[in-house]
């Protein structure tokens, strides 16, 4: 009898979320089993065959690691700026999380020419693939993430210009939602970026 009560409040839960909330767990969920099973796969393809090939870790990957802990730290600030109505500092938190983003993205980019520098091309060996398989994809994932925070800026500076608009902004439940929302994705992506990383470190 709980069980069934406990199921249905689920399905309650479910069926108020909003669209886009829907939408953004499911295509989390999604992402999260790609890369489940292609960390597996990496699992499978054996860590012991970059042994011996005198590498390590590029420091271009480990810089990345700090950035996107930066930019989790900076992307949680953003609902708390938006719950003080502090527009300007909420702008700040967007742009500083959009930057660091970037600079993860390059970050990333650098890791790969150190790995060629290494001897370990996406050619290579299985191992080596997957290093660039597994950033590549989620850099993928986090490029949605920086276009969405490009334009939820442009917005943001638009309303802020007009005294009503910024009321608008800071009492619309659609606004607190994306707000929400583009918090919780960054955080996710920070998690697998950490998880891979660990899987990195284990490789060498």
């Amino acid at each position: 009898m709980g069980n069934t009560k406990d199921s249905q409040s689920w399905f309650q839960k479910l069926e108020s979320l909003h669209p886009y909330e829907t939408m953004l767990y499911l295509g989390m969920l999604g992402s999260g089993l790609i890369f489940l099973f292609l960390s597996v796969a990496f699992l499978i393809s054996g860590l012991n065959q970059l042994e011996g090939l005198n590498s390590r870790v590029p420091i271009a990957f480990l810089v990345s690691t700090l950035l996107i802990i930066m930019s989790g730290y900076s992307a949680s600030k953003m609902r708390i700026y938006y719950l003080e109505e502090n527009t300007e500092r909420l702008q700040v938190a967007l742009r500083n999380t959009l930057f660091l983003g970037i600079a993860f993205t390059f970050s990333q980019v650098i890791g790969w020419m150190e790995l060629s520098n290494m001897g370990i091309n996406f050619t290579g060996i299985p191992s080596g693939s997957f290093l660039y398989v597994l950033s590549g994809i989620h850099i993928f994932h986090l490029l949605g993430a920086m276009v969405f925070a490009v334009i939820m800026w442009v917005q943001l500076r638009n309303k802020q210009r007009d005294q009503i608009k910024n009321l608008v902004l800071l009492t619309n439940p659609y606004e607190k939602m994306r707000i929400r929302l583009f918090t919780r994705y960054w955080h996710f992506m920070d998690v697998i970026w950490l998880i891979l990383f660990f899987l990195f470190v284990l490789s060498f």
